[in-house]
């Protein structure tokens, strides 16, 4: 995807090499730091040092403070054009009308396209990191790597969790045996293995997609190539009746008894869980990738964060597909991770602001093992900046709360990725916003669900 602007393309080749950042307050790891310069090179972090006096060529961040990137965990990017369609419909009638049949309309370019499309919102909405779950594989990697190459055109950090999905319910585009899905995999990861800005690691598709086979396969190859592997797990309630129906196990303990819950494994919403399954996900050291939006927009469930951090389980937030959210934004996750908490629990004070902020940043970085999430020395230099004077965060009186609580994304104005500025002034710096909505609105302007009737909206 080439865009004919002439705009300069995403390559992380062409970063600066040394940057100096001098906003007004830097969020470090040890807290809020003023009059401070946070000096980039090579793509990381090299020192947060004393600001002095201004000096030619660093980057003069006046009323603004420095946060790091947040994470988002998993993501369906090519699902962003689908957005509007599965309004209001369950599970099954979102993925029978909507997310099956509109997905085979898209080739290549558009599996590009869409990846492009929903990178751009992420970063505008300060997302340094995002995990694309993809599966239109088509019998090889070709689109995936059709999805690599939008990442660096738009300047994204991308985990690519490869799927391996053959369940016969499924599209064909979707589906591969267990022999082929390992080998792409691992042929992928190996390709990736150097890469700075991308990494891939293998993702079994759910205890419901994947045979039995399919899911050791793709915890084999994370543990040969020494990855994460992702799964969806217990997503809807509906879930855990058909694996214990067919296994005769509930997810998680049918997922143990394939050998495959450990450290390595990131399960995916987990929103029906009992105590005991979430006691085996802690001792084994598994992480979660919760989706807090996209379980309510689906009416899926509220998943028991308090009880999973207490059972020593790692967390980190998402935001699902385009389609099953309608928004992109791990800030947005934040706010609805705590709020869901509280009237869960009735309990004003059941995730608090700091605890979730980690959430979406540091621990979602952690949990994919890419050093990032944190601003300190040695850290990948995925940063954002916030407008200090933008009326949703004020009054001062706890700029941390009103990031997560209150703040609009028209306060994200700057955003850098291994050092790179891809987002200055609220704008992006990699590809033109108005070219890439002009080809999203070409692809999808005929796309509707026959029986909502006509579209209200403009063609």
């Amino acid at each position: 995807m080439v865009d004919p602007t002439g705009r300069a393309r995403g390559d992380f080749a062409t970063r600066v090499a040394t940057l100096t950042l001098r906003p007004d307050l830097v969020l470090t790891a040890s807290g809020w730091e003023a009059d401070c310069a946070v000096v980039i090179d090579g793509g990381r972090i090299q020192k947060i040092e004393p600001a002095g006096d201004p000096e030619p060529g660093q980057v003069e961040l006046h009323r603004k403070a420095l946060l790091p990137g947040t994470v988002n965990t998993h993501c369906h990017t090519f699902q962003s054009l689908l957005r509007g369609l599965g309004d209001d419909l369950d599970f099954a009638g979102w993925r029978d009308r909507v997310l099956y049949p509109f997905s085979e309309l898209l080739d290549r370019d558009g599996i590009a396209l869409g990846a492009a499309f929903a990178f751009a919102e992420m970063l505008r909405h300060g997302a340094t990191t995002c995990v694309d779950f993809f599966y239109l594989n088509d019998d090889g990697n070709e689109n995936a790597a059709a999805v690599i190459g939008a990442a660096r055109e738009v300047g994204i950090r991308l985990v690519l969790a490869r799927a391996m999905y053959d369940w016969e319910g499924a599209p064909k585009r979707y589906r591969e045996s267990v022999p082929a899905a390992a080998r792409r995999t691992r042929d992928l990861i190996a390709w990736h293995r150097h890469d700075e800005t991308c990494r891939v690691q293998p993702a079994p598709h759910s205890p419901h997609g994947a045979s039995a086979s399919m899911i050791r396969a793709g915890w084999e190859v994370a543990a040969e190539e020494g990855t994460r592997f992702h799964i969806h797990v217990a997503e809807g309630r509906y879930e855990g009746e058909r694996t214990l129906a067919e296994h005769g196990a509930t997810p998680i303990r049918y997922l143990q008894r394939l050998g495959v819950l450990d450290r390595t494994m990131i399960g995916v919403h987990c929103v029906w869980l009992d105590d005991d399954e979430i006691e085996l996900m802690g001792a084994a050291g598994a992480a979660l990738a919760y989706c807090p939006s996209s379980n309510m927009f689906l009416g899926d469930g509220i998943t028991r964060i308090p009880e999973m951090l207490q059972a020593g389980v790692r967390v980190g937030l998402g935001t699902d597909g385009g389609c099953t959210n309608n928004r992109l934004s791990v800030f947005e996750e934040m706010r609805m991770a705590s709020l869901l908490q509280r009237v869960r629990l009735l309990d004003g004070a059941a995730l608090g602001a700091e605890r979730v902020f980690s959430l979406g940043t540091r621990s979602g970085a952690e949990i994919l093992d890419v050093e990032a999430g944190v601003i300190a020395p040695g850290r990948l230099a995925d940063l954002v900046a916030i407008d200090l004077d933008d009326p949703s965060l004020h009054p001062r009186s706890h700029v941390l709360g009103n990031v997560v609580y209150a703040m609009s994304d028209r306060a994200v104005t700057d955003v850098w990725v291994h050092g790179r500025r891809v987002v200055d002034g609220g704008r992006l710096v990699t590809v033109d916003q108005d070219w890439l909505l002009a080809r999203v609105r070409t692809l999808t302007r005929r796309w509707r669900l026959p029986e909502r009737g006509p579209s209200c909206g403009p063609p």
